[in-house]
């Protein structure tokens, strides 16, 4: 790349994190070290440390996969090291999340991105730190009746609106009375509840008027695939197999219902989703699932990362969109725009936004669909 673009790109990159951008000359050339100290040393000083606490692993691959990842990359475009942050997974376990708080603030957190498992015991998480002068950000769930000073994530409740309209869609041409299941998420996680009181205003009005047949709604505790594939073979059975769709709160869950299907030597149904993981993307490749919706975790991860940076360095916070009402407080909130990924726009959504790869997702029995010349 020729130093003019070089630097052009750099100075894209310090609008988005206010750092500086190119030197006085290229003397040099590329060394990741240089430009990070260049960075570090031309932006305010760091006042402690920031700590991501990440859920799990089994909920959905991002969090490992995606989110880690681009809480690196961001925090390296700042200009931090790796001895300025830390990035920890809870694997589901809130005492340890709890833990990991602890450790963190002991260690020199002055600001924490938090995945709650559930509000409970984000909201205990929550009041120990800022009793220490702790900042606080929920990061993609909201903790409900908590005291968190900012959240970042993406608009659950429109994401659960797309998928609504999306099953709509699949749905168009369907003879009959339509049997649709809904498996929604965690009854903990707000994330849930939001998307569920999406997919309920756009589906409610079908099932009052006898237009869909609704053939059961379940949760499915802390979003585990295997709960959900018990609860969907439990519909399938009660149904008799009679399932002409299914309302699934996330991916992990449609692969879920979508093994259960094939397990039965059963037609796949249109099937909804959420996150885009690489699995999702074979699936509908192979017209196995239907579509999926898409928050840019990129996006989430880095403007969440921008913001715990400027409020470790002193500064005032800049790109939040609005305030949600957590049932305590108001929360300065950034919210992210979800988006509807099918067949048609894969390589234009999670593979442009380097969320998953063709490498990841063409494997096996799935190299066949992928694009010639991907």
């Amino acid at each position: 790349m020729g130093t003019r673009k070089l630097c052009a790109a750099l100075a894209a990159a310090a609008l988005v994190f206010g750092v500086s951008a190119c030197g006085g000359d290229d003397e040099g050339g590329s060394g990741g070290g240089g430009d990070t100290t260049a960075a570090s040393s031309s932006a305010p000083k760091l006042n402690g440390k920031i700590a991501v606490l990440l859920p799990d692993s089994r909920s959905s691959d991002r969090w490992e996969k995606a989110d880690r990842r681009f809480f690196e990359e961001g925090f390296k475009a700042a200009g931090l090291t790796s001895d300025d942050y830390t990035i920890k997974n809870a694997e589901g376990d809130p005492a340890a999340q709890r833990s990991q708080a602890e450790q963190a603030i002991t260690e020199g957190a002055k600001t924490i991105l938090l995945v709650n498992l559930d509000p409970g015991s984000g909201a205990a998480i929550i009041d120990n730190a800022k009793s220490q002068g702790v900042t606080m950000v929920d990061y993609d769930r909201l903790t409900t009746d908590g005291n968190a000073d900012y959240y970042v994530s993406g608009d659950a409740t429109e994401a659960g609106r797309l998928q609504g309209r999306g099953i709509i869609e699949d749905l168009e041409n369907a003879s009959g009375k339509p049997a649709v299941a809904i498996l929604d998420g965690a009854p903990t996680d707000s994330f849930a509840t939001d998307l569920k009181k999406g997919y309920g205003e756009v589906l409610q009005p079908k099932f009052a008027s006898g237009e869909y047949r609704k053939v059961d709604q379940q949760a499915v505790p802390n979003w585990d695939g295997q709960k959900a594939l018990t609860i969907f073979e439990q519909i399938l059975q009660k149904s008799d197999n009679k399932v002409d769709a299914v309302v699934a709160a996330n991916d992990t869950i449609a692969n879920a219902t979508i093994s259960a299907l094939k397990a039965r030597k059963l037609d796949y149904v249109p099937t909804s989703g959420l996150d885009a993981t690489s699995q999702a993307v074979q699936h509908i490749l192979a017209g196995e699932q239907t579509f999926t919706v898409y928050f840019s975790i990129k996006d989430q991860a880095t403007k969440a990362a921008k913001l715990a940076v400027e409020v470790a360095r002193g500064q005032k916070p800049t790109g939040i969109t609005t305030q949600v009402d957590n049932g305590k407080k108001q929360v300065p909130t950034i919210l992210l725009k979800p988006q509807v990924v099918r067949k048609d726009n894969i390589a234009s959504t999670v593979i442009a936004d380097d969320f998953v790869s063709w490498d990841e997702v063409c494997v096996g029995e799935y190299e066949k669909l992928c694009p010639a010349d991907r």
